[in-house]
């Protein structure tokens, strides 16, 4: 069983309760259902996914720790968690989540934002978030943010001008399309 309490069968993730972190598990597959046992006790049990399903996770509630210490992400808690950093970061955010069309389509991509924070410093993340909001780009990504912070555009801590910021390579100017001789 992984270290995420879940336990892997046909390219697919099943819970398996909390307290079992690292006990080695039997499993027990039928046409519909996946058993997990420990020694001769049945943990938990769910539905066997289709066959074209993979990378998919199956958490039952009751396997999940008592308390407050496993939450959800939603667009309050993200919203929260970019208060914290900066207001150029719940700019980000909020773009992103107004791109969406359907509210829950945000998230992955507002939380691939917050996954920056794990790699970079918070300076970094908010000079990167500062450095997208100059950019052209109506909705930016984590891979707008990521590409500047990787790339040490944002380790000074302040944040590059507007030229730098668009890196959009050649651009021609209103000389050739003017007319004339080129």
């Amino acid at each position: 069983m992984g270290k995420n309490a879940h336990v892997v069968w046909a390219e697919n993730f099943h819970s398996v309760p909390f307290g079992r972190i690292g006990v080695l598990v039997d499993l027990r597959v039928t046409d519909t259902m996946v058993e997990v046992y420990w020694a001769d006790e049945r943990l938990t049990c769910h539905l066997l996914l289709p066959k074209s399903t993979t990378n998919q996770y199956q958490t039952n509630d009751a396997d999940l720790p008592e308390g407050r210490s496993w939450q959800a992400w939603d667009r309050a808690r993200i919203d929260d968690w970019a208060a914290r950093m900066w207001p150029a970061t719940v700019t980000v955010i909020g773009k992103i989540c107004e791109a969406a069309s359907i509210a829950e389509a945000g998230y992955d991509p507002a939380l691939a934002v917050q996954r920056l924070s794990r790699r970079f410093s918070p300076t970094r993340v908010i000079a990167a978030c500062e450095l997208a909001l100059r950019g052209p780009i109506r909705s930016p990504r984590m891979r707008t943010c990521g590409r500047s912070s990787t790339q040490g555009k944002t380790k000074r801590g302040a944040s590059p001008d507007a030229s730098e910021a668009y890196g959009g390579g050649y651009v021609r100017g209103s000389a050739y399309y003017a007319g004339g001789t080129r």
